[in-house]
């Protein structure tokens, strides 16, 4: 580490996923010296990249649990975020589908639940406007329910805002950093070992998804949780199966688990899953053909047509379930230490009321939360509060990131854009029209890609149907070359 990364910090925030990177821009809005930690080499690598990029409304969430209230809270601040940082969000609302008489029967509780938590536009679908709503939809359906503020996101772009917002701001960020073991110190700092070298700090913040429950031991959590990874394998289907459906189509859920759905992505994809298997394996992320089987038979049952589709790619994702029902969120005034744990598939959208529950708390035990005198604003130069955090006047608007969606105007569709620069007029990824002025951009951004991964989430390149096989190359050589904002546009052949 350098000597600015190894200084002593007042707080480091363990895990650069969607959960520790809001905290991390949560606590960034305060006078706080705050490091966030995370063993992998970019943020959002986990459970933040893999998983159904829904923005749930949490009509189905447990009334009167933690999650019920901060997935409600997260929702709306989340909503209200990625309009100002242009985080793609499209509101296409969900159907709950019922194929039995049993289903049915279960639909007015689920409204009713729905209700209970404050959601009340939930409401009974017979099966004629059902099928006039998504024609596509396989036969044998008896009945639905709407919930109409359900939306997809983009699950990439989310992490890297939080982030981006908090390094802006002053938080220093270590990457390829694994949090080891912690030593007493009987000078009330904690004394963190890393793979990086030690580093001193007063408080900790636990929010390492997967591996939230060993970092709990280690703080002397005394076991209150174990993370047993749940994996959910799913299908994403190309672009042309997009028209297929017009709103996210959810099953009936059972007691384990909300089963497989069938919903269209920002991207103008069409996403099948996810599977529920219990592994022990924590980074066991390979998809299985029993797997994907049982996904086409549940597709070939809710929309006939789009196993006909073809299929772009398949990827695996863990959720971190624990044999707890709800989060597991507290703080020790004691040990100066708070734990996030046990979030699973609702992680994307309770996000940021994850993070104000969180910073609460860590107020509450003591720590002292004093706003930045220019508050965030100040540091892009910008005005207006966006009234996003439970503290108010604290955060200015965020930082408007590269919009990756389909659903507004990307680079490739504006002339004046291609006039001002002929770059973002020159394809690289033909697939998903990703162009070169979007890499080199992505390249030169405050948190640049550390590998082609990191770049395939920051632009899309390589996402489409070739997977890369027709881009890779040109891809691969703007990456090993254009660290730098001033790439020249001929530095790269590109293939037209």
């Amino acid at each position: 580490m350098t000597d600015a990364e190894v200084r002593p910090a007042d707080v480091v925030i363990i895990g650069a996923g969607v959960v520790g990177t809001a905290i991390a821009r949560t606590l960034a809005g305060y006078s706080l010296d705050c490091v966030l930690a995370d063993a992998a080499a970019d943020v959002g690598t986990g459970t933040s990249k893999a998983n159904t990029a829904i923005l749930h409304t949490g009509f189905d969430a447990k009334p009167g649990s933690l999650e019920a209230r901060l997935l409600r809270r997260g929702s709306e601040l989340l909503r209200s975020y990625a309009a100002a940082a242009g985080i793609p969000v499209e509101r296409t609302g969900a159907l709950l589908v019922a194929w039995t008489p049993e289903q049915s029967a279960a639909l007015p509780a689920i409204a009713d639940n729905a209700r209970r938590n404050g959601y009340h536009a939930v409401r009974p679908v017979a099966a004629a406007e059902l099928y006039a709503r998504e024609p596509s939809l396989g036969p044998g359906a008896v009945a639905a329910l709407e919930i109409p503020d359900e939306s997809i996101i983009c699950p990439w772009t989310t992490p890297l805002a939080f982030a981006t917002e908090a390094v802006s701001a002053g938080v220093r960020l270590l990457l390829g950093t694994s949090v080891t073991g912690v030593a007493p110190s009987g000078d009330g700092w904690h004394q963190l070992a890393t793979t990086r070298g030690p580093l001193r700090c007063r408080w900790v913040v636990n929010a390492a998804g997967l591996g939230a429950d060993v970092i709990d031991r280690m703080f002397g959590g005394g076991g209150g949780f174990t993370v047993r990874p749940r994996r959910g394998e799913l299908i994403v289907f190309d672009k042309l199966a997009r028209p297929l459906l017009s709103s996210i189509l959810l099953p009936v859920p059972t007691a384990r688990t909300k089963g497989v759905l069938v919903a269209p992505t920002v991207y103008g994809n069409v996403l099948l899953g996810p599977t529920a298997e219990n592994v022990s394996d924590r980074g066991d992320l390979g998809t299985t053909a029993a797997g994907l089987r049982s996904l086409l038979d549940a597709g070939q049952r809710i929309v006939p047509r789009l196993v006909e589709e073809e299929i772009t790619s398949s990827y695996a994702g863990l959720r971190a379930a624990t044999e707890h029902p709800d989060y597991q969120i507290y703080a020790d005034a004691g040990r100066r230490y708070a734990c996030a744990g046990g979030i699973r598939s609702t992680g994307l959208s309770a996000s940021l009321g994850i993070a104000e529950h969180v910073v609460s708390l860590l107020e509450s035990a003591g720590l002292a939360l004093r706003p930045r005198v220019t508050g965030l604003s100040g540091v892009f130069g910008l005005s207006g509060p966006l009234g996003v955090s439970g503290h108010s006047g604290v955060f200015g608007t965020p930082p408007v990131m590269a919009y990756i969606g389909e659903a507004g105007v990307r680079p490739y569709q504006d002339a004046g854009r291609i006039a001002a620069d002929p770059a973002y007029g020159q394809i690289v990824c033909h697939c998903e029209r990703v162009t070169l002025g979007e890499i080199r951009d992505a390249m030169a951004s405050p948190l640049p890609p550390a590998d082609l991964g990191g770049l395939r989430r920051r632009t899309r390149a390589m996402n489409g149907r070739c997977q890369g096989f027709y881009c890779a190359a040109a891809v691969s050589r703007l990456f090993a070359s254009s660290g730098r904002a001033d790439l020249p546009r001929a530095a790269v052949a590109v293939p037209t």
